[in-house]
């Protein structure tokens, strides 16, 4: 088992990071008042240890005896019946799934499960708890039609079952819909929260951490708990006793994605976009969000505002900021960056209003050879 699931603390009261939250989400359950929740962060902030250690506290250790189900809902959408396959992760109490994983179609799965589960609503001999909980992940990627569906479905069902939402951005998250819940910011811990956490888990597995050797996990962590960990980990498998200098390794998929820039630097043509589209989709099938691939570091907001694009400035501010193109940015001459900074946020922002990340990131990487190499022949001849 891994460290980050090994040492997932289980109960409210093992919580180390959050603490407060956590007090605050017992009070809850034992005043019995739990109201719809929604917990937003930056991805490894611990969002999802708190909702499980919630469930626990509420249902017992019976929520921790869940079951992968991939379901499908046969939908009528007016003129024709939709069949929706989606995965659930359900306990007797409570089920979780991802909505957004049926694309435009969310609308019809939010509606659909929630009905589902009022009709099952769960019968308690005490007459507490009777009600189901359903764990919506990802709620910022909701259509907006699927999020004006979720607050009505909220205030229809709200006697037989209570919606616990995570995402990472509340903005994205309708006025309606954050309304109707009590609003948990889950802020990303601490260096040193998440140094002790690393103590803590070198000194359960009984391990001798060199001065200074947790302060540089955090560091490339990016204020990631989960990462920390499995950097940790990684560092444990790759070489043991450790060393004040001993190199932490990148995750695979951002070697990855580097080796996909170096390709691209490489060779503009047709063969090698054909190349890179296959490595795209090998991300993607393992996992790897399109927005991560495709993000827009901050410090590219210095390069803009420096060359004096400050329309593009306005521009860029709408999108978080990351990968491939930090890649491509390394090797680029400074007279293409704002160019190539300016396509990047145009492909993004067309990424989230689509249903088909790859189209738009190989658009992207189209559009950056045929900038770089017209810029090799105008340079070289």
């Amino acid at each position: 088992m891994l460290w980050v699931d090994k040492y997932r603390p289980k109960t409210l009261e093992k919580i180390m990071v959050h603490e407060e939250i956590a007090q605050n989400l017992k009070k809850l359950v034992t005043e019995q008042d739990c109201p719809h929740l929604l917990f937003y962060g930056p991805p490894g902030s611990g969002k999802k240890t708190l909702i499980m250690a919630l469930l626990r506290q509420m249902f017992g250790t019976s929520a921790e005896k869940v079951k992968i189900e991939n379901k499908t809902w046969k939908i009528d959408a007016g003129s024709r019946t939709l069949d929706l396959e989606l995965t659930t992760l359900s306990s007797t109490h409570h089920v979780e799934l991802n909505p957004s994983d049926a694309g435009f179609q969310d609308r019809y799965i939010v509606q659909e499960i929630i009905k589902e589960m009022a009709k099952n609503r769960p019968i308690d001999t005490k007459g507490k708890k009777g009600f189901k909980v359903l764990v919506l992940n990802e709620v910022d990627k909701l259509s907006r039609e699927a999020q004006h569906s979720l607050r009505r479905t909220m205030e229809k069902y709200s006697a037989s079952c209570r919606l616990i939402l995570c995402c990472n951005s509340s903005s994205k998250v309708t006025e309606a819909v954050r309304s109707r819940c009590l609003n948990l910011r889950i802020n990303a811990p601490r260096d040193e929260q998440i140094i002790g956490v690393l103590e803590f888990i070198g000194k359960k597995e009984g391990l001798q951490l060199p001065p200074g050797f947790a302060a540089r996990l955090v560091a490339q962590s990016n204020r990631s708990l989960r990462r920390a960990i499995l950097s940790f980990e990684t560092c444990r498998v790759q070489q043991y006793p450790f060393t004040s200098n001993q190199i932490i390794p990148p995750m695979d998929w951002e070697q990855y994605i580097s080796e996909i820039a170096s390709d691209i630097m490489q060779e503009q043509s047709p063969k090698r976009l054909f190349l890179v589209r296959g490595k795209l989709y090998e991300l993607l099938g393992n996992c790897i969000p399109p927005v991560i691939i495709l993000k827009v570091k901050f410090h590219i907001l210095l390069i803009i505002f420096l060359v004096g694009l400050i329309a593009s400035i306005k521009k860029l501010l709408l999108f978080n900021f990351q990968r491939l193109l930090s890649e491509l940015l390394k090797k680029l001459d400074a007279e293409l960056k704002h160019e190539v900074c300016h396509w990047a946020a145009y492909y993004e922002h067309r990424m989230r209003l689509g249903q088909k990340a790859i189209f738009h990131i190989e658009a992207f990487v189209a559009k950056f050879m045929s900038i770089y190499k017209a810029f090799l022949i105008a340079t070289f001849g």
